[in-house]
């Protein structure tokens, strides 16, 4: 089974989560079941079992954001002001991560640079 190519990823609530894995340990249901009826596989089923057995409800949270997220300001051609603000707001966060992780300016700009150069050559 799997995701189509080019396809995203499901997002998954910490409440919807919850509620398969309630139906599998009150025992309402097998994971084989859920896997078939929800399209979650019975291995993602078990590691939110596994988490939330060992970290509780907090175990369940998605730790990681999807996506770029200077994405959907770059694919503006006219921003609003406010928008323009949050754009450059994340720009100089990033920078800002940047210098913290000792990059100086000019190695912050090669890096970008050889990435950009790396996409318009393939």
């Amino acid at each position: 089974m799997g995701r189509p190519k080019g396809g995203k990823n499901k997002e998954w609530s910490v409440e919807a989560k919850l509620k398969v894995i309630m139906r599998v340990l009150k025992g309402e249901t097998s994971t084989v079941q859920i896997q078939k009826n929800e399209g979650i596989s019975s291995g993602m089923i078990s590691t939110w079992i596994k988490k939330y057995q060992e970290e509780g409800k907090a175990g369940l949270v998605n730790k990681r954001k999807p996506g770029n997220p200077l994405s959907k300001f770059q694919s503006k051609k006219n921003l609003t002001e406010v928008e323009q603000l949050q754009y450059d707001n994340m720009k100089l966060k990033i920078e800002n991560e940047r210098l913290k992780k000792g990059y100086t300016s000019e190695e912050a700009m090669s890096i970008i640079q050889k990435k950009s150069s790396k996409k318009s050559t393939k």
